[in-house]
C-alpha cells in the first residue's frame, strides 16, 4: 500500500509541477521559485505529505540530479563558445567569486563577527546554484552572449568557490588555533582536485566510446551511465560530484569529434529529475531558522548581494563589456543552494564552537537566495536584448 501511495504521490507532483510551469509563465515567476514553495508547502514545514524519499533528502538522488546539471553545464563550455567568450567567462567568474569572498569577510568582521565565522561565510558566499540558474535560462529561451556567459560562469565558479573556501577554512583554522590547517587544505584539494580528476577519468573514455551505437549522438543509456558513474564514484570517493560532472561534460563536448549532438538525449529527461530536486529542497527548508538569522545573517545576505553586483561590474569592465551588463550578470548570479549547505556542514565539523551559527545562517540565507535569486536571474535576462 505504501509503495502504491508513493507512486501516486510522484505522479501527482509531476502534474502539479506542469501546472506550476504554465502558471509561472503567466505571472512571470521562475518555476524554480514556485517548486521550492511547493516543496515547503507539502513537506514538513507545511502539510507533511511529500513522498518519504523527498522528505528525507536522499543524498544519492540529489547527487544524481546535480551531477546531471553539472554535466550539461560542462557541455556549454564548447571550444567555439570559449573561443568567443572565454575571456569574459573566466574574468567575470573570478571577479565575482573573489569580490564576494572579500566583501562578505569585511562586512562580517566590521559588525564584530568572529574571524572564524567571517572567513567561513566568506568562502561559502562564493557558491552558486547551477541547477536553478540553468533552469531559469532554459525557461527564458535566451541563447545570446549574455546567456552563454552566464551558463559558462555557473559551470566553473563553484570550482573557484571550492578552492577559495578550502583556503579560507585553512586560514580560519590557523588563526583559531584549532585543528590542523594542513587537514583543511588536504580536504579542499581532495574534494576539488579529486572531482576534476574523476571527471577526466570518466570523460576521456566516454568521449571516444559514446555515440558509436547511435551514429553521432550518445544514446540515453550512455548518457545516463556517465552521469550515474560520476555521481556514484564521487560519493564513494567523497569528492565533488559537481566538478566531476562538469569536467566529464567539458571533455566529451570538446574531444568527441564524431558527436553531432552530444547532450541531446539527456536533455530530454533532465527536467523530471531536477524538478524533484527543487521540490525536495523546498521540503527540507526549516522556516523556523529565520528566527535565528539575526544581524549576522542579514549582513551576510546584504554583503553577498552587493558583492555580486560589484563583482559582475568589475569583471565586465576588465573583460571589455559594458558596466550595465556586468551589473545584470552579478544580479543573475544571486541564487545559492546545495553547494553552500555542503560547505557549511563541512566547516561545522572543523569549527564545532561556531557550527550552529554557521549552519543556521547558511540554511536561512539559502531560503532567501533560492526564493528571490531566480527572480533576479529572470529579471537580468529580460533586461538584456537578444545578442548575436
Amino acid at each position: 500500500m505504501e509503495s502504491a501511495l508513493q507512486m501516486v504521490g510522484f505522479g501527482a507532483l509531476f502534474l502539479v509541477a506542469l501546472a506550476l510551469d504554465a502558471f509561472g509563465r503567466i505571472i512571470h515567476v521562475p518555476r524554480v521559485t514556485l517548486l521550492i514553495l511547493l516543496g515547503a508547502a507539502l513537506g514538513p514545514p507545511g502539510l507533511d505529505v511529500l513522498p518519504v524519499a523527498l522528505q528525507t533528502g536522499e543524498e544519492a538522488f540529489s547527487a544524481f540530479a546535480l551531477t546531471m546539471v553539472a554535466f550539461l553545464l560542462g557541455g556549454s563550455l564548447e571550444r567555439t563558445a570559449l573561443a568567443a567568450h572565454g575571456r569574459e567567462i573566466m574574468v567575470t567568474s573570478l571577479s565575482v567569486v573573489l569580490i564576494s569572498a572579500i566583501g562578505v569577510a569585511v562586512a562580517l568582521l566590521a559588525i564584530g563577527t568572529s574571524v572564524q565565522v567571517a572567513l567561513v561565510m566568506a568562502g561559502i558566499s562564493a557558491a552558486t546554484a547551477p541547477a536553478a540558474t540553468r533552469d531559469v535560462v532554459r525557461q527564458s529561451g535566451r541563447k545570446g552572449r549574455f546567456a552563454t556567459n552566464l551558463l559558462g560562469i555557473v559551470a566553473i565558479d563553484d570550482a573557484w568557490g571550492l578552492l577559495i573556501f578550502s583556503l579560507l577554512v585553512m586560514v580560519a583554522a590557523l588563526l583559531g588555533g584549532g585543528e590542523s590547517a594542513g587537514e583543511a587544505m588536504l580536504f579542499g584539494l581532495w574534494e576539488a582536485g579529486g572531482g576534476l580528476a574523476l571527471g577526466a577519468a570518466i570523460g576521456l573514455p566516454a568521449a571516444y566510446l559514446t555515440g558509436r551505437l547511435k551514429r553521432g549522438e550518445p544514446s540515453l543509456l550512455e548518457a545516463l551511465g556517465i552521469v550515474l558513474i560520476c555521481a556514484g564514484m564521487a560519493l564513494y570517493l567523497e569528492v565533488s560530484y559537481l566538478l566531476a560532472g562538469m569536467m566529464a561534460g567539458v571533455i566529451v563536448v570538446n574531444l568527441a569529434r564524431h558527436h553531432h549532438y552530444p547532450f541531446h538525449e539527456i536533455e530530454r529527461i533532465e527536467w523530471p529529475f531536477v524538478l524533484m530536486f527543487f521540490i525536495m529542497a523546498g521540503g527540507l527548508l526549516d522556516i523556523g531558522l529565520l528566527a535565528e538569522f539575526g544581524w549576522v545573517g542579514a549582513a551576510y545576505v546584504a554583503a553577498r548581494m552587493a558583492a555580486r553586483l560589484i563583482g559582475g561590474w568589475t569583471g565586465a569592465r576588465l573583460s571589455g563589456l559594458g558596466g550595465r551588463e556586468g551589473l545584470l550578470m552579478g544580479m543573475a548570479l544571486t541564487p545559492q543552494a546545495g553547494v553552500a549547505i555542503g560547505m557549511a556542514l563541512a566547516s561545522a565539523d572543523r569549527f564545532p564552537d561556531h557550527a550552529a551559527q554557521i549552519v543556521a545562517i547558511t540554511i536561512a540565507s539559502t531560503i532567501v537566495f533560492e526564493l528571490v535569486g531566480p527572480l533576479f536571474t529572470q529579471f537580468a535576462l529580460s533586461r538584456v536584448p537578444e545578442e548575436k
